[in-house]
């Protein structure tokens, strides 16, 4: 009889033996299966989402220690210490503000009018009356500031407050003044710019004065000065002048940031005077001594200068037998007279000893000066003094007062004598020593010093007679 486990299910027809499956290859099948379900649930977990790493970077993660209590309230202690950090978050934000907006800095520039003073200037830009007191007390150079002329100019600096910060003034082309704030208050400096330094020459002819014809060859005041000191032992600049003189000259100039400022000595000169050339050039020694002196080393000073005043106009000459404008008798005239404007100043001629200061009869106010042993010179008429008072050693070309019309006057004017040995002599006539020339031991040094100025001056004279 067959087994009931092998007969079909109608009980009449045996199974297949194909068909039939053993228990342990059916478990089999199941184990792989679910090995196959675990390895598609791992990848879709793990291997498909994104790198943590990757995540990491792109999120800030910020780690909070809660209370240990469960309590959801925070106890008082914990709450008075977050409103301290909230505070002092809250101030030092307020701080870093504050800080920003006093860091901002606006610059401000005041042009100094007539009457302004530095009170007055700081009071309107309402810059407290402290500020400047400690500005001032810095020292040496905050004393420019004492100077300030109408026209200039005061570059101020203020931050968001409207406090002051800094300070610039130009005291010249070449110094400026700076003022800065510091930590321990101001600071104050004076900074220089670079000047450079050229030379250039000029020419001109005489046909009117010499003022007139210099200033038409560019030359500035200073420069048309220093020419007449030069050879004003030598020419008589007020009388002796002659339409067709003529003169050149090599000096140099100034500037800064490109900019000419000013016109420097003179190096080198040649001045024509009826017919008579005189040549003059420029040494300095090692001690930064200079003095003009011919090209053979002779010095062009002489022991007396020939005019007292520059580019006045002779009024009344040397004359023993004029007769006086005011008195209206002959009496003699022993001095020279020179037309002036009332304040022209007045130089002492020569180098000596103030013996004189004061009113003397129809002279009026008086300055009698001894040169030596053998010279004097006065000065009459005079409106005021200068600052050598009696007893007192002045150089020669030194202010010794101004010219007025004191004393017995029909005009301001400068009554000038010379004394040699107690007797009056014509100033304008009389010849005098010249200064000592150069020093023996110093001539090599001159000749290699002056040697190119002079073939510069040469050079330029040669230009100008090819121009012409």
């Amino acid at each position: 009889m067959m087994k009931h486990h092998l007969v079909n299910r109608d009980f009449k027809t045996p199974l297949n033996s194909r068909r039939y499956q053993p228990k342990n290859t059916r478990l089999t099948a199941m184990l792989l299966g679910t090995v196959f379900l675990l390895g598609i649930i791992v990848y879709f977990k793990y291997l498909s989402q994104p790198d943590s790493s990757a995540l990491a970077s792109k999120k800030h993660i910020i780690s909070i220690d809660l209370p240990n209590n469960s309590s959801d309230e925070l106890s008082e202690a914990e709450t008075t210490s977050l409103k301290s950090t909230l505070d002092v978050t809250n101030k030092t934000h307020e701080i870093d503000t504050n800080t920003v907006q006093t860091s901002k800095v606006t610059p401000k520039q005041y042009t100094i009018k007539p009457g302004d003073s530095l009170a007055k200037i700081f009071k309107t830009l309402n810059y407290s009356p402290t500020t400047l007191h400690n500005i001032i007390q810095l020292g040496e150079p905050t004393q420019a500031l004492k100077k300030i002329m109408p026209g200039q100019t005061l570059r101020f600096a203020q931050n968001a407050n409207g406090q002051f910060t800094s300070l610039e003034y130009d005291i010249d082309p070449i110094k400026t003044l700076q003022i800065q704030t510091t930590e321990n208050g101001f600071s104050a400096m004076i900074h220089e710019k670079p000047v450079i330094i050229s030379h250039k020459t000029a020419s001109a002819q005489i046909n009117n004065s010499l003022f007139y014809d210099a200033k038409q060859a560019a030359l500035s005041d200073k420069t048309i000065m220093e020419l007449a000191n030069i050879f004003g032992w030598d020419i008589d600049f007020s009388q002796g002048l002659r339409p067709g003189d003529s003169f050149s000259l090599l000096y140099e100039t100034r500037s800064v940031d490109g900019k000419p400022i000013e016109n420097g000595h003179i190096l080198a000169a040649e001045f024509i005077n009826q017919g008579n050339t005189y040549q003059a050039v420029r040494f300095t020694d090692k001690k930064g001594h200079s003095e003009y002196f011919s090209p053979d080393g002779k010095s062009m000073r002489k022991t007396f200068l020939r005019n007292p005043i520059d580019f006045a106009r002779i009024s009344s000459h040397f004359n023993l037998r004029r007769k006086h404008p005011v008195l209206n008798r002959i009496r003699a005239h022993k001095g020279v007279d020179y037309a002036a404007s009332t304040g022209t100043p007045i130089k002492s001629t020569g180098d000596g000893k103030v013996i004189f200061r004061g009113i003397k009869g129809g002279y009026g106010r008086v300055v009698i000066v001894q040169h030596g042993q053998k010279y004097s010179s006065l000065y009459a008429h005079m409106s005021k003094y200068g600052r050598y008072k009696k007893g007192a050693r002045i150089k020669q070309g030194q202010i010794v007062g101004y010219v007025g019309q004191s004393g017995l006057a029909t005009g301001p004017h400068l009554h000038y004598e010379l004394r040699v040995n107690g007797v009056h002599r014509n100033p304008l006539t009389t010849k005098f020593p010249a200064a000592k020339p150069i020093s023996k031991n110093l001539l090599a040094d001159f000749k290699q010093q002056t040697a190119p100025l002079l073939a510069q001056l040469q050079l330029a004279k040669q230009t100008q007679l090819a121009l012409n």
